[in-house]
């Protein structure tokens, strides 16, 4: 059977204006693939390669009319370049203990999660989701998805939500607890997921979109060598496109 397949049965449509998340007084669209029971692991690991993402059960790519900030992000993990602040944060939260958890509610994590977002994301909306929203944004999947959880003497620390795809890992939602004075987690987590990566074969780590301009998404340009899917193409992104600095290697 052609694997392939799955997405001459898929549908595609654009949605009405909405407010953008990310850039003030902007409006933005979406194109949605549907119908969602048709995308499984074969289906969304070939979407994921021409600039979609997901969101529980809805999978889409933005489709803005006058904007094209939003770039899609890989890391080609055999390649990744750390700096010495991002070696600092692996050394830092290398205790950590993970362990895979069913796709399932767990009390203590969404108790965290509702911390993290009141904290990091104060008046975003997802401070106030419920549980039923949590649990359609993050464990509604038809993929091959893995909850992760990060502890450290027995405290919760850290969950992530990751899809594994046929080229890579998809990185769909990490939160952590915010009140743990000097901590990096989602620096240790990236870094984390590239490793497993590397231990899976898989050649890239897929982070989503990147916006130049947006503080929130920002950061992922911290990660080296990058590559975006940019004219309908993946190629790396120059740091005088990230309007970074080269990077000094240490002797």
């Amino acid at each position: 059977m052609d694997s392939r397949l799955p997405l001459s049965l898929l549908q595609f449509y654009a949605t009405s204006g909405y407010p953008c998340s990310y850039l003030p007084d902007q409006e933005a669209r979406s194109q949605v693939a549907t119908p969602a029971h048709l995308i499984d692991t074969t289906a969304y690991s070939q979407l994921i390669r021409v600039g979609f993402r997901r969101s529980g059960a809805f999978t889409y790519r933005p489709w803005c009319d006058n904007c094209k900030a939003c770039i899609p992000v890989r890391l080609p993990v055999e390649r990744l370049d750390m700096s010495r602040t991002q070696r600092r944060a692996l050394k830092k939260h290398g205790n950590l203990v993970v362990r895979e958890l069913p796709l399932a509610h767990h009390e203590a994590h969404y108790e965290l999660y509702v911390r993290y977002q009141a904290s990091r994301h104060p008046g975003g909306g997802m401070d106030e989701d419920s549980r039923d929203q949590y649990a359609q944004f993050l464990l509604e999947s038809q993929v091959d998805t893995r909850l992760m959880e990060f502890s450290e003497n027995g405290q919760l620390r850290m969950v992530s939500i990751i899809d594994v795809l046929e080229d890579g890992i998809s990185s769909v939602y990490t939160f952590f607890d915010p009140d743990v004075p000097g901590a990096t987690f989602g620096t240790y987590n990236i870094l984390w997921q590239a490793r497993l990566c590397q231990q899976f074969a898989l050649p890239y780590l897929y982070l989503g979109y990147w916006i130049r301009a947006s503080r929130k998404m920002a950061y992922k340009a911290n990660f080296r060598p990058i590559q975006g899917y940019i004219g309908g193409m993946w190629r790396e992104i120059s740091p005088q496109e990230l309007n970074l600095p080269p990077r000094v290697t240490p002797p």
